[in-house]
């Protein structure tokens, strides 16, 4: 079968507060569909070395609520694109840097990690067959914790319709 990749990132720089567990990132697919995790990067721009590891969350989301940007919460919407296979409609819709009042709820851990904020960078790509995949109306978010100072990530996904 042939499959359609996308790739989502987060526009702007997003900063992360001490202690506040901020979604950097989410992908929700429509109700014909589900959201395949193929891979993901995350990385910050800390200068400071005494700086704790930054909490990293990838997590699927019902997004029971504060799903939709612009409408009941202030999240800002994330460009998806195509990166290759057939071009077709998805659907898909995305968002980044959410404020503390609207955070997606019932998120449940899918990879939990723990990256320096001084200049920490992760990128990977999930084996064949190894890969996460959400239930239709569901998606993935990406959340992460500073514990103790200020630092700004940038984010993105790459992802299959299932």
């Amino acid at each position: 079968m042939a499959k359609a990749g996308y790739s989502v990132s987060t526009s702007v720089d997003v900063a992360l507060v001490a202690t506040t567990a901020k979604t950097v990132l989410a992908i929700l697919a429509p109700a014909q569909f589900g959201v395949d995790l193929r891979g993901v990067e995350v990385a910050f721009d800390g200068v400071t070395t005494t700086d704790k590891p930054v909490l990293v969350e990838i997590g699927l989301c019902t997004f029971a609520t504060n799903n939709t940007p612009g409408t009941n919460n202030t999240n800002e919407t994330a460009n998806i694109t195509q990166i290759y296979g057939r071009s077709v409609v998805t659907g898909f819709t995305a968002f980044s840097n959410t404020t503390a009042a609207f955070e997606p709820t019932v998120i449940t851990p899918v990879k939990i990690l723990r990256l320096t904020p001084n200049g920490g960078t992760y990128d990977y790509d999930w084996p064949l067959g190894e890969t996460y995949d959400s239930a239709v109306s569901n998606g993935f978010v990406l959340r992460c914790t500073a514990p103790t100072s200020a630092v700004n990530v940038r984010a993105s996904f790459r992802f299959e319709r299932t």
